[in-house]
């Protein structure tokens, strides 16, 4: 990114809905999907073009992207290994547990940390919580939908 702050959105046609992201010191801090953008977001980042790209068809699995996490380490975590599920690829709750340093994938407990990480998701998409099968999604229900058909999940 271009060491760019601020708030910067743009209509998807594929979602129905706006994309929006927050940008601070050239990391991300949010993602989110309003029917209307902030009134002070402007249309052009270059990572905005590269999320418009991703729901137009082009694999994109903004790996080299820095989220900036700011949740419990446990969180965290379980966030980081979410980022690592492949493109078009789907894992229940307890594998990603399982995935996540310090948890148990066999621990009801853990499978708690892994939704309540999942559903505080600053930045779904760059986290992609729509492949987690049976978790929450930070993202609406709608656009988690389109993301999975997208992929193909």
């Amino acid at each position: 990114m271009n060491d760019v702050s601020g708030i910067f959105a743009r209509e998807s046609e594929y979602l129905g809905r706006y994309v929006q992201l927050g940008v601070a010191s050239d990391r991300v801090i949010s993602v989110s999907f309003p029917r209307s953008p902030e009134d002070d977001a402007e249309s052009e980042h270059p990572l905005l073009e590269r999320v418009i790209a991703y729901l137009e068809g082009e694999r994109d699995d903004f790996g080299d992207v820095t989220v900036a996490l700011t949740v419990p380490t446990d969180q965290r975590k379980v966030l980081e290994a979410t980022r690592s599920i492949p493109y078009g690829e789907q894992v229940p709750v307890e594998r990603l547990a399982r995935m996540t340093a310090g948890l148990d994938g066999d621990d009801e407990d853990a499978h708690g940390v892994v939704r309540d990480a999942l559903a505080s998701n600053p930045a779904p998409l760059l986290i992609p919580d729509h492949r987690v099968r049976d978790g929450p999604s930070a993202a609406p229900p709608e656009v988690e939908q389109r993301l999975r058909s997208l992929e193909g999940l």
